[in-house]
């Protein structure tokens, strides 16, 4: 079986040698404490590594049936609503809540990995996603880690989009990297953004509706929504819509038609009529 540490050489041999072994699942005591022993020439497991064994144990054989029966696909659900949960607390939780919820988040990536690590098609593990992120975080950060100067987020922001570029040059349109099952109201946050980025909207552009504050927006927001309620109508689904009309018309603008008849407007500019 698979180490659930430490999966591939690459992996194992890009720490430092004062780490223990990792333990393979067979070899897991029932106590997580103990699974990976200390010795006088071995530091004491930290709370991560004694986690990460506890994810292999429930995982492995004779661990728990549930969690053995499950793939990437079938936690998705799971995934979602730890999501949600953790930005309940957030936003408004104590910080004990806020130690859990993410604590249930992390066991989430830690249980895909375990699963990507028993899986002889995907073969990695928890070490190759932290190597994975780390390199990517170096790349996108050549301000803090090369010779580039930034000294303010807004010029990290300006030349963010730059640094992805040369990360994922196979991506032709600022819409690429935008995961489609976003909920509506976060998709069009990113959409419009997007929009601003080529020129298409400015970045002040927007309805004259009285919004000072998030105070202001949220009761306006539960009007239109409880607006299209009575009226039978799914506030989701239309501002999903208007979305991808949007998208089309970023495509457009990003690709110009032969025919200047194929533009289109979203209805972004102003209120529709």
């Amino acid at each position: 079986m698979t180490d659930p540490l430490f999966s591939s050489a690459r992996a194992g041999s890009a720490l430092p040698e004062t780490n223990p072994p990792a333990p393979r699942a067979a070899d897991v005591v029932a106590d997580p404490a103990s699974a990976v022993p200390a010795s006088s020439t071995q530091p004491a497991a930290t709370a991560l590594e004694t986690l990460v064994a506890t994810v292999a144990r429930l995982r492995a054989p004779g661990g728990c049936p549930w969690d053995a029966d499950q793939t990437h696909a079938s936690l998705v659900r799971h995934l979602v609503e730890e999501t949600h949960e953790l930005i309940e607390a957030i936003e408004d939780g104590s910080r004990d809540d806020l130690l859990e919820e993410l604590g249930d988040v992390l066991y989430q990536v830690l249980f895909h990995a375990d699963l990507a690590a028993h899986t002889p098609e995907e073969n990695f593990n928890i070490q190759d996603v932290a190597a994975r992120l780390t390199e990517k975080m170096i790349g996108r950060h050549p301000h803090v880690f090369g010779d580039l100067t930034l000294e303010t987020a807004e010029e990290v922001s300006a030349a963010w989009d730059g640094f992805k570029a040369e990360e994922k040059p196979g991506r032709t349109s600022v819409l690429d990297g935008i995961p489609a099952g976003m909920p509506a109201l976060a998709l069009a946050d990113k959409v419009l953004g997007r929009a601003e980025k080529i020129g298409l909207l400015e970045a002040d552009a927007g309805f004259p509706l009285p919004i000072a504050s998030e105070a202001d927006l949220g009761p306006l927001l539960l009007a239109i929504v409880a607006s299209a309620r009575a009226q039978g109508l799914d506030a989701e689904r239309a501002l999903r819509t208007a979305v991808r009309d949007l998208q089309s018309e970023i495509r457009g603008a990003e690709h110009p038609a032969a025919d200047a008849g194929d533009a289109f407007d979203a209805g972004i500019i102003a209120l529709p009529t």
